[in-house]
């Protein structure tokens, strides 16, 4: 099934490409012009043959028997992988910059800034509206200035970092990049194929990047890479699923976590609880970036009866499992979370292999999510002058 993983980086253009791309099919005699088109849109007819064909695939579901191995062996599955590929199977994401430009280095603080000074606006037109009687009803709470610059960001209630390790039994001096200002955690690293980019074209001193992988096969491919630096990175095994495992790290501490063609390969019954705990340990302000196999994705429809898990989730031939997304359930994922949506899109491609004359119709879903800022003082005290 090794049809099933392929991830979408996108295909390469002249010059530097625009998000999702800017190559259009409006010439359907030009499709094998080209190695891929963007943003392609399908018709009535294709939406409802990949419909049909996900329906008869799923009419016959894995036994419950083998749908407890593939749970409760999933790491042993996942290892087996990377033993067998290791780290010749994806390639390096550096589509991550222009799709995610929250890690590239001069992004860092900016989406920050940009937040601070949106937040303002949103402020000075709530006092405004105030002062004629309107404004009393907040959607979003907003957050001054103190709270969001990077290098002089503290805690709330002046708790420091120490202090939010302690129930981790860490202390601040043991934490890798404790002293980091910007730190970004990859849940579901795999070899590196998105750390590695990210430490090899962020040189922010200040960045430091955690990444985990439930294989422990995998984990250890990213430590001894040459490019693994544990000054800057700190690789540990985790998994997504286990409750009682803790992050290294506290909560309200990651400025930005990526989760890329992770989430789909967990049980859908145990995604709400995975996000939530994601959630906890973002900063205010802070972003989760996600990318994933879209609903109808050429992956699923290439599936045979018998591999069905249950709804739109299916295992492998190799024993890895995936699962396939809508737009409205990632929503709910994370807004249930406490996150509030930036972005979330389809990005529908159109892949060709103009060797054989064939087509192959693409969809994945990007999404950034923002944990919700702190109220700010100066509104709280607005508030209270408006109800008193």
């Amino acid at each position: 099934m090794a049809a099933a993983y392929p991830e979408g980086g996108p295909a390469a253009q002249e010059g530097k490409r625009e998000q999702f791309g800017s190559r259009f099919l409006s010439d359907p005699s030009r499709v094998f012009h080209h190695n891929a088109w963007d943003n392609v849109q399908w018709t009535e007819e294709q939406a409802a043959a990949a419909e049909r064909r996900v329906r008869e695939n799923s009419a016959q579901r894995v036994c419950q028997e083998k749908q407890v191995d593939y749970e409760v062996n999933a790491h042993k599955y996942w290892n087996d992988f990377y033993k067998i590929h290791e780290n010749g199977f994806f390639k390096d994401r550096h589509w991550l910059f222009t799709e995610f430009p929250e890690l590239a280095p001069s992004q860092n603080q900016n989406h920050l800034k940009d937040l601070l000074l949106e937040n303002k606006k949103d402020e000075i037109s709530d006092c405004q509206n105030s002062k004629d009687g309107r404004g009393l009803t907040v959607e979003e709470p907003k957050c001054s200035s103190t709270g969001l610059e990077r290098k002089t960001q503290t805690p709330p209630e002046g708790e420091t970092v120490t202090q939010k390790l302690s129930h981790l039994q860490i202390g601040a001096d043991r934490l890798p990049g404790s002293s980091a200002t910007y730190r970004i955690l990859e849940v579901g690293c795999g070899v590196g194929n998105t750390v590695f980019p990210i430490l090899q074209t962020n040189n922010d001193p200040g960045l430091f990047v955690y990444c985990c992988d439930f294989s422990s096969t995998a984990v250890e491919l990213v430590q001894t890479n040459p490019e693994y630096d544990p000054a800057r990175c700190f690789a540990f095994v985790h998994d997504l699923c286990d409750e009682d495992q803790r992050y290294p790290v506290p909560e309200d501490s990651v400025d930005v976590i990526v989760l890329i063609f992770v989430l789909s390969a967990i049980v859908p019954d145990k995604m709400q609880k995975a996000i939530n705990r994601l959630s906890r340990l973002l900063k205010p302000g802070g972003l989760m970036l996600l990318r994933d196999y879209g609903r109808y994705d050429m992956a699923q429809l290439r599936f045979k009866k018998g591999q069905c898990l249950s709804g739109n989730f299916y295992v492998r031939g190799d024993g890895t499992r995936v699962y396939f997304f809508t737009q409205d359930e990632l929503d709910t994922l994370f807004t249930s979370a406490g996150l509030e949506k930036v972005q979330n899109l389809a990005d529908r491609r159109l892949q060709v292999n103009r060797g054989k004359q064939l087509t192959m119709y693409r969809v994945w879903i990007q999404c950034k999510y923002r944990k919700p800022l702190p109220p700010s003082p100066t509104w709280e005290a607005g508030s209270r002058l408006l109800l008193t």
